[in-house]
């Protein structure tokens, strides 16, 4: 859109739209549309000349007639006003073949600004050298390289095709969109060029550094030195769900999925997890994205998306969990899809009058799900187990618990209806287990207390919220898994290294909960919402990536986590 800031690497396709009246005359064209504009499909752009046919009376977008995208040379100043005698103003002449001058408002400036135009200058002479003599002023509608503005600004054409990658040269500079409509009758244009201008480009942020860090196994039963895995569990924030005003402090180009998906795709695999936990993995992301770049880093996976879909960019779409795991490691045994909406309609048979059914599956049904999966590890850590045929397996639960924060009845019940089959899972096969993911509950809530003390306290606040009465008697709100919560291990065990940045991290967990102070970092909200817990009988924590500091998330100004 105009004025959005680009960034490097981040691909731009503008919004081309153009009214028509009823005979079917182009009265304007706009770059990024307005209300009452025809949309075109790319198959009807134009570029260099070819393309669609177009028959009579069909219009199109037609790059080639203007320079599409150009880098406007962001060292152009005018004079400042008043800024005394003339001979405090330094003139330029341009050398790229136009009759221009460039201004700077004082010898300071002009020094400050010499090694970037030194650079123009180089490059203008690599140009004339390659052109061996032809014209530096190319008419308009061939190949032109240079245009002078209507400002005197110098712009260098970069590009004519729909989609531009802004590159290390652009950093820094303005680009332009420019088009122009033609039709069959008028093949070089039938109205003047639209424009649309961006902020300077701006280079790729630049993620704090994170390493995994160990933690101390003193007084730990059992070896540990062999059988070591990593999990990973991350929301990678559906598309459908990054609304600008909800991220208010996060720039609309950070909220791209266009830019997110590299960084999202970079970051998890520079870990090199054994398994991966997504939550957020929107349907078509996860067939056209996740599943397939993922298998090139060696990971195969299994999708389970929620039970309703949304409209969204022309589609029907919704997001679900995606675990991954690596194919050299692990296969897999047996996948379990946890549908909560087929549990509340379980629930609600057992009720007698109708409104109470009505009512039980208004609240209940919120589409969440969980995917469980048993998987194989192909290289079992005991020889001895190993010689004995015996297979060590491992069950992973990944979940999305509803995030409405009034209907914490309704996050305890789907948390509390998850252990439920996970014990009976336990109870056929005695597997060490995972349970990750994004419970939408903070340290000290009732789901939280489930999951991490295996009960729910009987005077725990929360529970004086059961309309519909499926959390009594509290006493049944219990499970016998002897869950421990990856991150407490960094209060409990401690860093195996007593260093400076090992008490950093300490002391960004809470005292009180023992876990992260926050795993989810917004305008709104600060609180952990996210976990892993792990089978304290049959696994342990041996090292935890390094959380993130608040000054981490709140560089620039910009807030969201």
């Amino acid at each position: 859109e105009p004025g959005d800031t680009p960034i490097l690497g981040l691909a731009l396709t503008p919004r081309v739209t153009l009214r028509t009246d009823p005979d079917g005359a182009v009265r304007n064209g706009t770059v990024n549309g307005l209300t009452n504009y025809k949309k075109l499909s790319a198959d009807q752009f134009r570029e260099d000349g070819d393309g669609v046919e177009l028959k009579a009376g069909e219009v199109a977008a037609a790059e080639p007639l203007v320079p599409l995208l150009g880098r406007k040379d962001w060292r152009y100043l005018q004079p400042s006003p008043g800024s005394g005698s003339d001979n405090a103003v330094l003139g330029v002449r341009e050398a790229r073949g136009l009759d221009l001058e460039i201004f700077f408002s004082s010898t300071q400036c002009f020094i400050e600004a010499w090694p970037e135009h030194k650079k123009l200058h180089q490059q203008a002479a690599e140009r004339k050298e390659k052109e061996n003599g032809a014209s530096k002023d190319r008419e308009f509608g061939s190949d032109t390289v240079h245009i002078r503005g209507p400002g005197g600004e110098s712009w260098v054409e970069v590009a004519r095709t729909r989609t531009y990658t802004p590159s290390i040269d652009d950093i820094g500079h303005v680009l332009k969109y420019e088009c122009v409509p033609v039709s069959k009758e008028s093949p070089h244009g039938m109205t003047a060029a639209s424009t649309l201008e961006t902020e300077p480009v701006a280079p790729t942020p630049k993620p704090p550094s994170r390493s995994m860090m160990p933690l101390a196994l003193d007084g730990i039963k059992g070896s540990v030195a062999t059988g070591k895995f990593t999990l990973l569990t991350y929301n990678v924030l559906s598309d459908i769900y990054a609304n600008p005003e909800m991220y208010t402090n996060c720039p609309k180009w950070g909220l791209a999925w266009s830019y997110r998906r590299m960084n999202l795709l970079n970051e998890i695999t520079s870990y090199r997890p054994d398994i991966i936990c997504l939550q957020e993995v929107q349907s078509d992301h996860y067939e056209n994205f996740f599943k397939p770049e993922m298998s090139k880093y060696g990971y195969d996976s299994v999708y389970k998306k929620k039970t309703s879909e949304v409209y969204a960019g022309g589609t029907m779409v919704i997001d679900g969990c995606g675990t991954f795991y690596r194919r050299d490691r692990f296969s897999i045994i047996k996948k379990y899809d946890v549908e909560f909406n087929k549990a509340a309609l379980s629930l609600s048979e057992a009720l007698n009058a109708t409104s109470q059914k009505k009512a039980a599956l208004n609240r209940l049904l919120k589409d969440n799900i969980a995917l469980i999966v048993v998987l194989e590890a192909l290289e079992p850590p005991d020889p001895a187990a190993a010689a004995a045929g015996k297979r060590q397996l491992l069950c992973v639960a990944n979940t999305h618990i509803h995030a409405n924060s009034e209907l914490k009845d309704v996050k305890l019940w789907q948390v509390h209806t998850l252990l439920k089959g996970l014990e009976k899972i336990a109870a056929s096969a005695n597997i060490p287990m995972l349970v990750a993911g994004d419970f939408n509950s903070v340290p000290g809530s009732a789901a939280h207390s489930l999951l991490a003390q295996g009960r729910v306290p009987l005077d725990h606040p929360e529970l004086s919220v059961d309309p519909l009465g499926i959390l009594r008697p509290p006493s049944k709100l219990c499970h016998q898994l002897p869950l421990m919560s990856a991150y407490a291990a960094l209060a409990q065990q401690g860093p195996a290294l007593q260093t400076p940045a090992a008490k950093k991290q300490r002391n960004l967990i809470d005292e009180a909960t023992c876990e992260p102070k926050f795993t989810n970092y917004t305008v709104d909200f600060q609180g952990a919402i996210d976990y892993m817990f792990y089978t304290g009988d049959s696994l342990v924590t041996s090292a935890v990536l390094e959380l993130p500091d608040p000054s981490d998330i709140l560089r620039r100004n910009i807030s969201a986590l």
